[in-house]
Order: C-alpha cells, then sequence, then structure tokens
C-alpha cells in the first residue's frame, strides 16, 4: 500500500508542476496574443493534466480512507482547485476583455499558491499556518 500511495503522490507533484508550468506558459502566450493558444495539443494537454492532478488526489483521499469531511484542509484544496481550473478557463479563453484575463490569471495564480500552502501545512488557513 505505500508503495502505490507514494506512486499516487508523486504523480499528484508533478500533476501539479505540470499544471501551473503549463498554465503560465499558456499566460504568456494569453499576453502575447500568440497563435500557439489555437493549437490542439494547447488546448486538449490542460484538461488531461488537470484531470490526473484531481484524481490523483481523491485517490490518495480514498487510499488512506480519508473523510474530506472530517479534514478541513482537503475541502479547502479541493475547493481550491475547482477555482483554480473556472479562474483558468477565464484567463485562457473566457474573459470578455484583456482586462478580465489578466486579473483572472493573477487570480488562479494565488489560488494556486494557497492549495500548495493547504497541502504542505495540512490547513486550510494555507501559508498563514506557519505563522499561527
Amino acid at each position: 500500500m505505500l508503495m502505490i500511495y507514494l506512486a499516487l503522490k508523486y504523480l499528484h507533484i508533478l500533476a501539479a508542476v505540470l499544471t501551473i508550468s503549463g498554465f503560465i506558459l499558456r499566460g504568456v502566450w494569453m499576453m502575447t496574443d500568440s497563435p500557439k493558444l489555437e493549437l490542439p495539443i494547447t488546448r486538449v494537454a490542460p484538461h488531461i493534466v488537470d484531470t490526473v492532478f484531481l484524481l490523483s488526489g481523491i485517490a490518495m483521499v480514498a487510499l488512506l480512507s480519508l473523510n474530506p469531511l472530517a479534514h478541513a484542509w482537503l475541502i479547502a484544496k479541493f475547493t481550491g482547485i475547482i477555482a483554480y481550473i473556472v479562474l483558468g478557463a477565464v484567463a485562457i479563453r473566457h474573459g470578455r476583455t484583456r482586462e478580465q484575463r489578466l486579473i483572472a490569471f493573477a487570480a488562479a495564480l494565488s489560488v494556486f499558491a494557497y492549495i500548495v500552502g493547504a497541502a504542505l501545512t495540512k490547513s486550510p488557513a494555507s501559508w498563514l499556518a506557519w505563522f499561527a
């Protein structure tokens, strides 16, 4: 079971690194009006990576038999992932104006930083938990 958990954990971390790296790259392309945003791989890959990110997290919770309702940091993390995905969609595709896209981009980056903090501290206070 430990080996399966570690595999899921490293898959989750890899997906986190890939999702934020790809998002930043697509954000730069959005800001520069790059035609690369229209490539099929650019449109499909983020959905695959985000799905792996979410499912690997759910699989770890299931493997450890954790009740997400009993762990506020897990609720915060999953809520944050959904918010990150929605804000990312607004930033890259669905924002009506450049200003909306830039605000959504910054907000998505902030939410992602919050998610990482919640994961590392095991607290919904995220990074602020280290100061409490």
